[in-house]
């Protein structure tokens, strides 16, 4: 029967240089033309998905870890912060001199200088977990597109991410937005380096199910494959749970099967482990 199969992005079809490894590229399409449905399930917004991952021939996408879905182009859920409250975040994050970006489906609208005040961070996040080395990799290969000078205060904006200087800062955030939705992401595993402030009381699992509910099917067709804490929530909803290899030890504890990491063909892997292809 065929499944309907969740792929978290970074960390799981995608590495931390921003590639898609071949044998993931070769899982999906084959999965595809087994019959089975895939859909991205992301903190990233839709202009944060590169083409590369379109032409997989995916069918949706799950975006903002929640707060957006797609499904065959068409949009089936799109809940984006208050004008008012996007206004508030900048005005405290530029206080805090906290650089940041903007993601909306319009487009991503970065603080000044951005691409330069947050390369350390986005040089840890390519090396996986801290600073482990050097890289080329620069933040506008990360996030292409990336808007500068544009009014950032918004009403079409469902999260909006920042760098940390330390892990304080994600702490007072939480603190200062007890109405919203806040976290953290970065490298391997659970490593922070970002915060991110976002529509409240959403997560993957939630999504998920509204859009198992337009799609008129239920969750036992499900396979949920992630990396990250932001996955748990996904993994435990659906049916099928799979943990990357670098997965940090509480994505694991949820998963039903544990793969290689992204980087060792740990999708294709997982695939042919459940007979998808």
């Amino acid at each position: 029967m065929p499944k309907i199969i969740f792929l978290d992005v970074d960390g799981t079809l995608v590495n931390y240089e921003t590639q898609v490894p071949e044998s993931a590229a070769e899982a999906v399409g084959l999965a595809r033309a087994n019959g089975h449905q895939i859909y991205l399930v992301t903190g990233r917004a839709r202009p944060e998905v590169p083409e590369v991952l379109w032409d997989l021939g995916i069918d949706g996408m799950i975006g903002g870890n929640g707060s957006y879905i797609e499904h065959n182009n068409q949009v089936i859920q799109a809940l984006t912060l208050s004008k008012a409250e996007c206004t508030e975040v900048v005005h405290w994050l530029t206080e805090q001199d906290l650089p940041f970006y903007l993601e909306a489906n319009s487009g991503l609208y970065a603080s000044a200088e951005f691409d330069k005040k947050a390369q350390g961070a986005i040089e840890a996040y390519a090396a996986g977990k801290g600073n482990s080395g050097p890289t080329r990799i620069k933040v506008t290969d990360v996030l292409p597109g990336l808007i500068f000078g544009a009014d950032l205060n918004r009403d079409d904006v469902n999260k909006i991410s920042f760098k940390l200087n330390d892990y304080q800062d994600y702490l007072d955030a939480k603190a200062k937005f007890p109405h919203l939705k806040v976290g953290t992401w970065g490298g391997r595993g659970s490593h922070a380096l970002f915060g991110d402030i976002g529509v409240p009381d959403i997560d993957k699992a939630n999504a998920i199910n509204v859009l198992l509910n337009h799609l008129e099917t239920d969750q036992s067709q499900t396979i949920g494959v992630g990396d990250a804490a932001i996955d748990i929530p996904m993994l435990e909803f659906c049916d099928i749970a799979v943990a990357m290899g670098n997965s940090p030890d509480n994505v694991k504890a949820v998963a039903d099967y544990i793969t290689a990491d992204v980087d060792h063909n740990g999708l294709h892997q997982a695939f042919a482990h459940l007979g998808l292809i």
